[in-house]
């Protein structure tokens, strides 16, 4: 049981890469989170084994680079749609940075059409290239930076530190729809997820991949189990804890927290009524 950081090549999907590790580790259940689109790259979390059900639990906050390209316009709001004039340009780095701030703290935001979004159980995408329309309701974002690290008259490159959930593509479009000259995403690299870290990644091809102990992953308060303690807790009875921690102050109560033992992790539990009660139990250690 552990995660993976793997760097996702361009032109393959995310779960191409679940596919080409379970050929690889002779191992069925792999998992991701935070899916990539095939035209991006970098950092995906990899869960293997039983840390497939631990992916919710990670800390999902993102950074990526984007390339923008002005005075055109995608439908799919990237390089892969066919690409048609907008306007010509015509506006300072100023104004650029003017707009980029806009976009900063919590906004609304419409996916894209072209997206994985399900609409009554089928992929917006696929009703899209079926030739019907799809409406996508707005949704709350929140970017916490925008930085620009190159700008040309028709080409900016920007780097997004943002909340789960954030569509670049959108942000790269609702970018160009307010300069008033149209943009799509020319090219996306995902260089955190977490305290998953591109420079810390490991590519496909490589011979031995990092195994990273889903305690280093998960940003959640931690308990050392004594050995009665973890003899109740792998039979799924609760238990009191030590007196001594604050563990079970008022305002933890119902939080999640990870039960260890010789630093390996044993049960996902919560707090409730003075207890500490298993919620999934990891029996093998």
């Amino acid at each position: 049981m552990y995660f993976l950081n793997i760097n996702k090549p361009k032109g393959i999907s995310s779960f191409d890469v679940i596919k080409q590790l379970r050929k690889r580790l002779k191992i069925k259940q792999i998992g991701h989170s935070g899916t990539l689109d095939p035209l991006a790259s970098g950092v995906l979390q990899i869960g293997v084994s039983k840390a497939c059900t631990l992916l919710d639990y990670l800390d999902s906050d993102k950074t990526y680079i984007a390339d923008m390209q002005f005075g055109y316009v995608t439908k799919t709001y990237d390089a892969e749609g066919e690409k048609e004039f907008s306007e010509k340009p015509d506006f300072s780095k100023e104004k650029l940075l003017e707009v980029l701030n806009s976009f900063l703290g919590k906004t609304l935001q419409i996916p894209p059409k072209y997206s994985a979004i399900k609409i009554n159980g089928k992929k917006a995408c696929d009703i899209m290239r079926g030739g019907k329309d799809v409406e996508i309701p707005k949704r709350e974002i929140e970017i916490y930076s925008i930085e620009l690290l190159e700008y040309k008259k028709d080409f900016a490159k920007i780097k997004v530190s943002c909340k789960k959930g954030t569509y670049i593509r959108s942000l790269v479009n609702d970018i160009g729809l307010k300069l008033g000259c149209g943009a799509y995403m020319a090219d996306l690299t995902r260089i955190q997820a977490g305290i998953f870290k591109i420079e810390n990644s490991n590519n496909l091809d490589d011979e031995i991949y990092n195994e990273i102990n889903p305690l280093d992953a998960l940003n959640i308060e931690k308990y050392k189990l004594n050995d009665n303690e973890f003899n109740k807790i792998i039979n799924g009875i609760a238990i009191k804890p030590d007196e001594k921690t604050d563990i079970m102050s008022e305002k933890k109560q119902n939080e999640i927290i990870l039960l260890t033992k010789n630093n390996k992790l044993v049960s996902i539990a919560y707090l409730s009524d003075n207890l500490i009660k298993p919620k999934k139990v990891f029996r093998s250690l």
